[in-house]
């Protein structure tokens, strides 16, 4: 089912307007450059993919990470694959595990945490070892939607980064672009797949399927707009990261105890 239909069409527009402008450097010109800010502020004006019962003007979603807690079970894996159809070999979210030395350290993610970690041997003294679950990170500045050439890619009010299946051409412009390696091109569709902070579920008052899973509330989401919703207390009060802030996307991942050797 498309979550984006003829509401679509205007903001398709103006993007393929602006590539034109753009034309023989978009990619590049596009993901560095003042276009891509522009569009922090400017969701798209789609039709509601929640339906009529929801009102995706009262919310604002966000998504909050402590690395502290991850234990590398792979259960948000398993059921992020469960809840949605992901085919083998490819993840919506993943868990990599980090082991770090002073001047040396390994990362790995076997078949994407899904069924825990193996020991591993590294050729160097280690000081610490971690988990860090990794998801798309729904930016407010998103690289996905600029590059998109029919704006199959897009923003939704509440905050969620969704593709229209039904409008993508599968071209792989968005996987490219996205700097957290959190899209593909779906093997039976041929159409871009991705996190969509399991959307048919948080539009009927529930949690996505990775946090409901999580035995140790590694992973929580929230509500930006809700008084008294707890990741939104973490998020204004305490001390949070995000992955690769230097590149200005502004994203709604946020992380808690996030060591500097992640990115």
């Amino acid at each position: 089912m498309s979550d984006c239909h003829d509401g679509c069409n205007g903001g398709r527009r103006e993007f393929l307007a602006g590539t034109l402008k753009l034309a023989g450097g978009a990619v590049v010109t596009v993901i560095g450059g003042s276009a891509l800010a522009s569009s922090s502020s400017s969701p798209t004006s789609a039709p509601r993919p929640g339906g009529g019962g929801y009102d995706w003007n009262e919310h604002l979603w966000a998504y909050l990470i402590d690395t502290t807690k991850c234990i590398g079970c792979g259960s948000c894996a398993r059921a992020c694959k469960a809840e949605n159809d992901v085919p083998d070999g490819f993840f919506r979210t993943w868990i990599e595990r980090y082991v770090v030395g002073n001047e040396e350290s390994h990362v790995d993610s076997p078949n994407g945490g899904m069924d825990g970690f193996p020991p591993v041997q590294v050729g160097f003294v280690a000081n610490k070892s971690f988990f860090v679950p990794k998801i798309c990170n729904h930016c407010r500045a998103t690289p996905c939607t600029q590059v998109c050439p029919v704006g199959a890619s897009y923003r939704t009010k509440d905050g969620a980064v969704l593709v229209d299946a039904e409008s993508c051409i599968g071209c792989g412009y968005c996987v490219q672009a996205c700097p957290y390696g959190s899209r593909f091109i779906h093997p039976a569709t041929h159409t871009a797949s991705k996190c969509t902070w399991c959307y048919h579920r948080i539009t009927k008052g529930l949690k996505p399927a990775c946090v409901t899973v999580c035995p140790t509330q590694a992973r929580q989401f929230g509500d930006l707009k809700k008084d008294g919703d707890p990741v939104r207390a973490v998020i204004e009060h305490d001390r949070v990261q995000i992955l690769q802030g230097h590149l200005l996307t502004e994203p709604q991942c946020y992380y808690t105890h996030l060591d500097k050797e992640v990115r």
